[in-house]
């Protein structure tokens, strides 16, 4: 069937986004005290959780009790403190081929993508291209997030969106294997250039 949709994961495809632009050796007294950091208290699973709506505010509170050692205090408030500058930037090689298809004017756009109601004004004022969807879905705005099934069903009940007709893009191996359950075709984001080369394939480019 031919595909008439295209579903963009944004953080890791389209937007830069990464903690590690904000620590650095300042933080940390060695490589082993930053993995410590990110494997057992600002972990993805916790970020992940505020992506589904829950309070940034409340979320560092609570993180600050259950780590109360002095020297994890600034890097936690600085998770969601210096988040902006977590956001480098647009992936600029994938924009530019988002834009491509957009010129196309054969698909419909939208975004799915995991991200705090709070931050994610952010980048709507921060990236113009972000206004090129014809809608979008924000994890933290809807209460729930991939790889959740709910979430894509969502994404189809409110802009009627046939799976079958329609190609998910995400840098997330588990959230495309979720797409792909419930009828989704399904890129696994590695760079643009692989993603043009599947699209070609895919006879959507």
């Amino acid at each position: 069937m031919q595909i008439d949709t295209l579903i963009w994961d944004l953080g890791g495809v389209l937007v830069d986004w990464s903690p590690l632009y904000v620590y650095d050796d300042r933080y940390f007294s060695d490589p082993s005290e930053r993995d410590y950091f990110f494997q057992h208290i600002c972990t993805a699973d916790w970020n992940e959780r505020q992506d589904a709506g829950y309070s940034l505010q409340q979320a560092t509170e609570e993180k600050l009790k259950e780590f109360p050692d002095l020297r994890w205090r600034q890097p936690i408030l600085d998770f969601y403190g210096r988040w902006e500058e977590m956001l480098r930037g647009p992936i600029v090689e994938t924009v530019s081929i988002f834009e491509k298809l957009r010129a196309q004017k054969k698909y419909r756009f939208y975004a799915l993508t995991n991200w705090s109601a709070e931050t994610f004004p952010i980048a709507l004022q921060r990236f113009d291209f972000l206004q090129g969807f014809d809608g979008r879905l924000v994890s933290g705005e809807e209460g729930t997030r991939k790889p959740f099934a709910a979430f894509y069903q969502l994404l189809f009940d409110r802009y009627l969106i046939d799976p079958s007709r329609a190609l998910f893009i995400d840098d997330n191996l588990r959230n495309v294997k979720a797409a792909e359950e419930l009828g989704l075709s399904g890129i696994h984001f590695l760079s643009a250039a692989t993603l043009q080369t599947e699209l070609v394939a895919k006879g959507v480019l």
